[in-house]
């Protein structure tokens, strides 16, 4: 337990250092050395590579194994982003964050909220996706954040002091029903990631880029538990802009039909829908590197 606890706290050391590092650093200086960082990942993390490969041949196959291999170290460069903005936020400043994110759709989140019934963003691991919800604070709209406890508990208060010091709050996900509920009736918004496998019991099968994928019901169930709308919403790097667009659509209008099985299942389905409509614009910027397909229907072998 103590040789445990102890690596824990080195683990804890080792990531808080390099985000001070960066964080010291002019923001052209951060870029290159965490885009440097994302591709010594793409060098060595050859499991990821491999995952990110059967993905892209299962999903766009259609492109080329080297059109393949520029989303990979896409993806990698990509990480390296997420990390270098992320070592910075507890000190941006509003004006600071003005200069590198712009909305694109602001107004469908605000007619959303102003309908007083709570919001519930649907979004997914695109961008830099930790610096949506900072940035969407940092502009005076702090909001909840579901999100699951990293194993080292160091780094996971570590995490949590990044992500909420501009007020956002952290929900944690396993313990997250009755919190959500209670934001929702204050009116208030809640960020929920569903793009990653799920296992079979807590998801139903939908389509993912024409492949049966176990996607997370939570946000179908919720939605149509409270009618909170359900806006979309997704941090995108333009790199002719050299700056992130927080994408906001229009208010995913709900499926309902009176059979509750049916309308969570429909739902489910459309909102697997607009996240890969983001995907396919933006391809190096999702993480193909996650074993999405892992889950597979009763009886059907794995891809992985």
């Amino acid at each position: 337990m103590k040789s445990r606890n102890a690596q824990s706290y080195l683990e804890y050391v080792l990531v808080s250092t390099i985000l001070r590092a960066l964080a010291i650093l002019p923001r052209p200086i951060r870029l290159k050395i965490a885009y440097f960082f994302g591709y010594l990942g793409y060098l060595l993390a050859k499991r990821l590579r491999l995952t990110a490969r059967k993905n892209l041949e299962m999903a766009l196959p259609n492109l080329s194994s080297q059109e393949h291999e520029k989303i990979i170290k896409g993806v990698f460069r990509n990480f390296g982003r997420l990390l270098a903005e992320f070592s910075y936020f507890p000190k941006f400043t509003c004006s600071e964050i003005e200069k590198i994110v712009v909305y694109e759709g602001l107004e469908h989140y605000l007619n959303a909220i102003n309908k007083g019934r709570g919001v519930l963003f649907l979004t997914g691991h695109v961008g830099a996706w930790e610096l949506s919800s900072f940035a969407h604070a940092s502009y005076g709209y702090p909001h909840n954040i579901l999100v699951r406890q990293i194993d080292n508990p160091y780094i996971d208060r570590l995490v949590d002091y990044y992500r909420s010091c501009k007020g956002n709050k952290a929900i944690d996900k396993n313990n997250s029903v009755k919190a959500i509920l209670s934001a929702l009736k204050r009116g208030e918004a809640v960020g929920i990631l569903i793009d990653l496998n799920t296992v079979r019991n807590q998801g139903v099968f939908c389509d993912f880029f024409g492949i049966p994928a176990c996607s997370t019901t939570g946000l179908a169930t919720l939605a149509l538990r409270t009618r909170a709308a359900v806006v979309p919403g997704f941090l995108l790097w333009d790199e002719a802009l050299g700056k992130h667009k927080l994408h906001f659509e229009p208010e995913v209008e709900l499926i309902i039909t009176g059979d509750q099985k049916e309308d969570i299942y429909q739902n489910t389905a459309q909102f697997n829908k607009v996240v890969e409509k983001i995907v396919k614009l933006y391809p190096d910027q999702w993480m193909w590197v996650h074993r999405r397909w892992k889950t597979r229907p009763e009886g059907e072998s794995g891809f992985y």
